[in-house]
């Protein structure tokens, strides 16, 4: 296939990444439903920056693929040419002297990652709840799993990146600021982009020792006040919890005074880490603390690291200060009429929750503004990650984005052609 003129897109993607590297798009190349012409898959730093100087010559709208683990998220491309798929740029590309940093190729996956710096006793405090990310994908994503309560998210963690822009010129930074030292960094705007800014190629993140034990204490709970007041009692503990954590599951039992006894279907978990003595003695602490059929154990919840939706379903979320979080996943059952799973961090206030494929577009849309307007004057938001088609079309996926003129301002110096993910940029811009 060639675009207008006769340029033979196909071969010149070849010559620069390989001839087993490029190729025609097939049925499974598609975003969100919208499908690509090319695949190529640059193998090194210089062929990126080539393949994406071939785009911006030829104007071919543009967006990287990771493991594909979340290409459903987000709104889909206005339109798209050409997939630049980062598998090839993978690997563990510098560690520094001391091992307090390390620069990662942004197709790495990061269980991978975690594997290698495991052998020298060492970790990235990331633990995406999407099997087999890489590390491009989580950043790009702007995805964060439990470890995000006490060491804040991936982006928090990046010191610095290398990213080629929409031109294909390669860029090397540790910050950079719209307005100054009071604007949004480099690594912040990068962070959720979808690929719409630029390609990250690789990113240079903080790493730490790996804790010696690592301890779940778990406590079923019945409503979302009750996660309320546990979590507020477990903080005000000071056991320094490494992630606090609840799973509400779509769960229709009534707790009347008879029940009181017994397992309530919800469960809150916290986890501590350190050596051994010293989780053993906090572990301890908490249970005392949280009651009822609270208990340690040596291994996580079923439910650890797993979002509560399933592919087909409708995928929110829920970020609101934590003194109000029973007051959000409340307002969602009142306007679904039920309950619906919800899943996440409660010791910070961002959980993920589903909604049945079953509703359409317009249940889901009022669905949305009721619980938006009650999050509004509670300094809250709430997101659709990922949705069926026909919902998708019917529904505003972000809500009321304030930062919004701010955004925009960003997309035009970063992708003045609009040829970097077009669409996929929050807002859709």
């Amino acid at each position: 296939m060639s675009v207008p003129g006769g340029f033979d897109v196909r071969r010149r993607l070849a010559s620069i990444c390989g001839e087993g590297f490029a190729r025609e798009a097939g049925p499974a190349d598609d975003v969100i439903g919208v499908p690509a012409r090319w695949v190529a898959a640059p193998g090194t730093v210089e062929a990126a920056s080539a393949v994406l100087a071939l785009a911006a010559a030829e104007d071919l709208a543009v967006v990287p693929r990771g493991a594909a683990t979340k290409v459903d998220w987000g709104a889909p491309p206005a339109r798209l040419d050409l997939l630049i798929d980062t598998g090839r740029l993978a690997g563990i590309w510098h560690r520094d002297a001391g091992e307090l940093s390390v620069e990662v190729g942004a197709g790495t996956p990061v269980r991978a990652v975690q594997a290698a710096l495991g052998q020298r006793g060492h970790r990235l405090a990331c633990d995406p709840r999407s099997i087999g990310a890489t590390l491009g994908g989580i950043l790009a994503a702007d995805e964060a799993g439990p470890l995000r309560h006490r060491y804040g998210t991936p982006c928090e963690q990046v010191v610095g990146v290398s990213y080629v822009d929409a031109e294909g010129r390669l860029h090397h930074s540790s910050g950079w600021s719209m307005r100054g030292a009071d604007g949004p960094g480099l690594n912040q705007l990068l962070c959720g982009s979808q690929g719409a800014l630029a390609l990250l190629v690789s990113a240079t993140l903080r790493t730490q020792a790996a804790p010696a034990a690592r301890v779940w204490v778990t406590r079923s709970v019945w409503t979302p006040l009750e996660v309320h007041d546990l979590v507020r009692q477990a903080l005000a503990a000071a056991v320094a919890p490494s992630a606090v954590e609840v799973d509400l599951p779509a769960h229709r039992a009534i707790l009347i005074p008879r029940q009181r006894s017994r397992q309530g279907p919800g469960t809150v978990a916290l986890l501590l880490e350190g050596s051994r003595a010293d989780v053993i003695e906090r572990a301890e602490q908490l249970v005392l603390v949280l009651g009822g059929d609270a208990r340690a154990l040596e291994t996580p919840p079923r439910w650890w690291h797993r979002y509560p939706f399933e592919p087909g379903e409708v995928a929110l979320r829920l970020s609101v200060p934590i003194s109000d979080l029973h007051a959000a996943i409340y307002a969602l059952r009142d306007a679904v009429g039920g309950p619906v799973p919800v899943r996440g961090a409660a010791g910070i206030g961002v959980v993920h929750a589903a909604l049945p494929a079953s509703l359409g577009g317009d249940r889901v849309s009022a669905i949305l503004t009721a619980v938006r307007g009650v999050l509004l004057f509670r300094g809250g938001t709430c997101v659709v990650t990922s949705a069926p088609p026909a919902v998708r079309q019917a529904i505003d996926m972000w809500g009321p984005v304030a930062a919004l003129p701010t955004l925009r301002e960003v997309k035009e110096r970063f992708d003045p052609q609009r040829r970097m993910a077009p669409g996929r940029y929050i807002g859709g811009l």
